[in-house]
């Protein structure tokens, strides 16, 4: 027992001793907290996610008939069924299907509608078969009777002359009613020929609506127009088309066979960093399902319009950007991480930001020299900050404020008046473009958009 006590009691001192000669000491601590001013290239970076696209796609789209006809009125058809992402395919074979049900109701009216045409047309062939049958037995009659009243007029020719005039008479009026009749039987003839022409038109439009949509069910199988990965078309809503999903005449695509060999990446940019980001300007590149490759690129397009992207309040612009190089592995939606290079400076000074600290409009550092240095800043990106004045490469300063900040010396008060006049520059070049975007304003306030006129007497 004693044994394993006084073993306990130099265990305890041990620990004791350790804690003692071990404890961390203040000067030390600090020295791990500091940086070197360092010297060389400093880059201006935005820094972006963005999503994988094929620069060029071809679209593989329902009947086309939906959208040009003027006959087939269809505003939605289903995905019945659609081969799975990624599939490889070769020209002409299965992609999908589309849901026939819609259409083929929509083809039993029309089947209707062509069997009434037909029972129209009929009928109409057989009413204007009989009224010009009669019409001609009238004009024979007329004509017989026409003849008996000639026959009366040259046997009356020994009659009295009134009897003669009679005659006459009667041959002129049966004359008469001949050739009205003759000349009811030509519009007749005209208006049966009508008829049966607009009826004849009304049943070929009816047979045509019909084998129209029967050529666009044919076409509800959907092959592949060429060869290609299968990649499903995105919404606007940024969900992809798939089985159960809807198409309409105005958007026909089922999917895409993108073009692997030339990408882009798409992303948004926020309205803070916009005015940086130009077409042209270098990007570094990396896909993060692939962190250990990298890629180059360049701003291919910068909008002119801000969006407001679904579930967030901030203003971005989309931003597009070709991808350098072509690999094996790109695949579109794939995740990108984008570094645009929007300015780049060489052989400047420049330390971490939490190095810097500020007080009543100046920025300066504590240096292990014991001095609270005043600095002039410069440009920053998203982690260092360029010193243009107050420091020398190799100056080391504490990343951290220091204990007993009383005891540090204040250097550096000459470079005051190169901040106050910095921020005047700042504070003018600000409200001269503020100027510049509310004069528009103003001036289109004015009637007619007319600026105000100059004194009078002025040129």
């Amino acid at each position: 027992m004693k044994k394993k006590y006084y073993i306990g009691i130099a265990t305890m001192l041990i620990v004791i001793i350790a804690l003692i000669v071990f404890r961390p000491i203040k000067g030390d601590t600090l020295n791990l907290l500091s940086v070197k001013v360092e010297k060389g290239v400093f880059e201006i970076l935005v820094t972006i996610t963005g999503e994988l696209q094929a620069k060029s796609s071809v679209d593989i789209m329902g009947p086309t008939e939906l959208r040009n006809s003027r006959s087939i009125r269809i505003r939605n058809i289903k995905i019945q069924d659609l081969v799975a992402e990624g599939t490889v395919v070769d020209s002409g074979e299965y992609v999908g299907e589309l849901d026939r049900s819609e259409v083929g109701t929509s083809l039993k009216d029309l089947e209707d509608e062509l069997e009434t045409m037909e029972s129209q047309y009929l009928k109409t062939q057989l009413d204007t078969t009989m009224q010009m049958r009669e019409l001609r037995d009238q004009l024979v009659n007329l004509r017989f009777t026409m003849e008996e009243k000639q026959i009366i007029l040259d046997q009356s020719k020994f009659e009295p002359p009134a009897t003669i005039r009679q005659a006459t008479i009667d041959l002129e009026k049966s004359q008469r009613s001949f050739d009205q009749a003759s000349d009811n039987y030509s519009l007749k003839a005209q208006q049966a020929q009508a008829n049966m022409r607009e009826a004849s038109i009304n049943l070929d439009k009816a047979r045509r609506k019909v084998n129209e949509l029967k050529n666009v069910i044919e076409k509800f199988t959907i092959y592949a127009p060429q060869s290609g990965m299968v990649i499903y078309k995105k919404e606007w809503s940024g969900q992809k088309r798939k089985v159960g999903s809807m198409i309409n005449p105005w958007d026909l695509t089922v999917a895409t066979l993108p073009d692997l060999s030339t990408m882009n990446s798409k992303t948004y940019v926020n309205e803070i960093d916009i005015s940086k980001v130009k077409a042209g300007q270098e990007v570094r590149m990396g896909i993060d399902a692939f962190p250990e490759r990298e890629y180059t690129g360049q701003v291919l397009e910068v909008a002119n319009i801000g969006e407001q992207l679904q579930n967030t309040d901030a203003k971005v612009f989309e931003v597009i950007i070709s991808v350098g190089q072509s690999d094996s592995i790109m695949r579109p939606a794939m995740t990108t991480s984008n570094q645009i290079i929007t300015n780049i400076y060489n052989d400047v000074l420049f330390l971490p930001l939490e190095a810097i600290h500020n007080e009543d409009s100046l920025s300066f550092v504590y240096t292990k020299s014991n001095r609270k240095q005043i600095i002039v800043p410069g440009k920053v990106n998203e982690n260092f900050i360029i010193i243009e004045q107050g420091l020398n490469e190799g100056d080391e300063v504490y990343i951290s404020v220091p204990e007993n900040v009383e005891k540090y010396k204040l250097a550096g008060e000459e470079l005051i008046p190169v901040l106050k006049e910095k921020e005047r520059l700042k504070k003018e070049k600000e409200a001269k473009d503020r100027d510049s975007t509310d004069k528009p304003n103003r001036d289109s306030k004015k009637p007619n958009g007319q600026r105000r006129r100059p004194p009078s007497g002025s040129k």
